[in-house]
Order: structure tokens, then C-alpha cells, then sequence
């Protein structure tokens, strides 16, 4: 089997391109590098089943060209991290929106198997938790810019669905809930390498908000593991997943766990949301998934703790060359 991973020298990107190599799929990668890395890869590059290649998800003959050669493309690339999203919100749209239609008008050629990433955000503001497939989008206002991101991967995930029914690609559409895990950034507005790198130096730990918001923090690989065996499914195709953690912890309590599992002195430290984005920005206030498709499907576990995942983030954190590069991206978002 041939995969082909848009965005795939990102975070998330990186790990699914370990776990296809593992499975024995030859792998390509194609980035622009605008918020992936090739430290993230370049211990995959002597394998001879994996290729990367640099170039923008634009091209459109080289994305038509890479997507023939595939059997199944993983389709990532995005805008990512809340301070992107809220300084960039031209390029936001335009990059998950347009990404998006190449890489389906491309497998509609010749009918590849497209998984297509999208986010627990477009649950937007709705209340009814936990959050379930099949639940309403409740999208906040056009001028609060947040949502912009939320409503750009809805519509991929609308367009994806209707390239299934209208022109028989076979799509499958999942949500992410907070991805963690070694290789993540704080430079886009992550929340847990931006909490590990204000502990591991000495910084005060900034929270945005009074901290009672509250997320659910899933370990990457059996994220990565989970994306494969979707589009080995029979019968996943035209369907939306839930993928993540359901272990609900409030930003404080995150905080907490940080500071002991790296055994920080670092001060807690609150910021309003006005202070941190302008007055331009709105919260969700929990982020909780229903993991019963992804488990009947799949019978996907969680096989770490949060604590776990805590640790294996400090230390990649405290044994990279990160530190070594100041603190400079240690920004707001979650």
C-alpha cells in the first residue's frame, strides 16, 4: 500500500508516517514547511520506503501526480495553533478551504480513499456534551475571529462528504480533540510543550482565562495508529469520527500535573483572554468527546495517562536541542 500524508513532516503528520512505515506502506510526505519541520522526520529519511517531498500543497500538477501514485492519501495540512489562526485568518481559510477541494478533485480522478482531518472546534459553542458525531454545530459569531478556523473545517468536511455522495470518492472525515505527544510546538499556541517549556525554565506558567476550561488530551501515536485503521475499515468510508481522550481535566489541573511532573517552582499565573489575543477572542469552555464509534469501529483504547503523556513530552522537551533555543515561542492558546 502507497499513502501519501499532506502535511506530513507536521507534529501529528510525523507520527502517522511511523506508524504507516511500521504497518509496511511505502510513505510520501509532502509540506511547505510553513509549520512542520524536518527535525520531525529526519529519522525516517534513510528508510526506503519513505520520501519527502517540499514543495506547496498549491502545485496543483504535483499534488494530481502525487495523489495518482497513492492508494490512500492522509490529508493534514492545515492551519494550526490559535495564535495562527487569530493573527492569520485570511490565510487560514485559505489554506484548509483550498487545500482541501485540490486534494479531493485529485482522488475524484481516480477515485482514491481520502481521510480528511478536521477538529473537535467545529462543535463550536454547543453544550450538549459530550460532544457527538452526530450533534448540531453551534459556530460563534463572524466577528470573533476563532471561529473562522471552526467554520473553514466544516466546510472541508461538508465538501468531503459531497464528493463521496456526488462523485463516489471514498471519504472519511475525523475530528481531533487535543492531539499531545513529543515533537508538538508551543509556537503556534499549544498548550501542554508551552506549559513544559515555562516549567523546565523557571517561567511563570501562564494560563489564559481563569483556568476552569477544560480539554481532553489524547496521546498522538494512538491517534496515529487510529487514522490507519480507519481507512482499513470496510463500511468507515462516509462516516465522521470522534478521536482523542474523553479524561476531562481543567486547565489548572493541567498546570498542576506540569509542575510536578517536571518538579518546577514555576508560578501559576493567570492572564484574561483580552490581555492574551485582544478583545476580538471566545472560549470554548469544555472540549469532550464521544468515543463510541471510534470504539465500536475500531476498539481504539487510550494507552497512556495524562501523567504519561506529560512525562514523555518533558522529557523530549528537556532532552532536545528546544531550551537551547530560548523561550521566544512560548505564546498564548490551548
Amino acid at each position: 500500500m502507497r499513502a501519501l500524508i499532506t502535511g506530513g513532516a507536521g507534529f501529528i503528520g510525523s507520527h502517522l508516517a511511523e506508524s504507516l512505515l511500521g504497518e509496511g506502506y511505502q510513505v510520501t510526505a509532502l509540506d511547505d514547511l510553513s509549520t512542520g519541520s524536518m527535525a520531525n522526520i529526519r529519522h525516517l529519511k534513510r528508510q526506503p520506503c519513505f520520501r519527502c517531498v517540499i514543495d506547496d500543497m498549491m502545485n496543483r500538477p504535483l499534488l494530481n501526480e502525487l495523489v495518482d501514485e497513492c492508494d490512500v492519501v492522509f490529508h493534514l495540512a492545515a492551519a494550526v495553533g490559535v495564535r495562527l489562526i487569530m493573527e492569520s485568518p485570511v490565510r487560514t481559510m485559505h489554506t484548509n478551504v483550498c487545500a482541501t477541494e485540490l486534494v479531493l478533485e485529485a482522488a475524484s480522478k481516480k477515485r482514491k480513499k481520502v481521510l480528511i482531518t478536521s477538529t473537535s472546534e467545529v462543535y463550536g459553542k454547543s453544550n450538549k456534551l459530550p460532544f457527538n458525531e452526530e450533534d448540531d454545530l453551534v459556530i460563534g459569531p463572524p466577528i470573533r475571529g476563532r471561529w473562522s478556523y471552526a467554520c473553514s473545517k466544516a466546510i472541508d468536511e461538508f465538501m468531503a462528504l459531497a464528493y463521496q455522495r456526488e462523485r463516489n470518492v471514498p471519504c472519511i472525515v475525523v475530528r481531533l480533540f487535543n492531539t499531545v505527544g513529543p515533537r508538538q510546538t508551543g509556537a503556534y499556541g499549544m498548550v501542554l510543550p508551552r506549559f513544559v517549556k515555562q516549567a523546565l525554565t523557571g517561567l511563570p506558567i501562564t494560563i489564559f482565562g481563569d483556568g476552569n476550561q477544560t480539554r481532553c488530551f489524547g496521546w498522538v501515536k494512538d491517534v496515529a495508529h487510529a487514522l490507519v485503521r480507519l481507512t482499513e475499515l470496510e463500511g468507515a468510508e462516509g462516516s465522521i469520527f470522534n478521536i482523542g481522550s474523553d479524561n476531562e481535566v481543567t486547565i489548572n489541573e493541567l498546570a498542576q500535573v506540569v509542575k510536578e511532573v517536571t518538579g518546577s517552582d514555576s508560578p501559576i499565573q493567570h492572564i484574561s483572554y483580552e490581555e492574551a489575543y485582544g478583545d476580538n477572542f471566545e472560549d470554548m469552555a469544555r472540549r469532550v468527546p464521544d468515543l463510541t464509534r471510534i470504539r465500536e469501529s475500531i476498539g481504539y483504547v487510550a494507552t497512556r495517562t495524562l501523567k504519561q503523556i506529560v512525562e514523555a513530552v518533558a522529557d523530549y522537551i528537556g532532552s532536545s536541542q528546544i531550551l537551547r533555543h530560548g523561550v521566544g515561542d512560548l505564546v498564548p492558546g490551548d
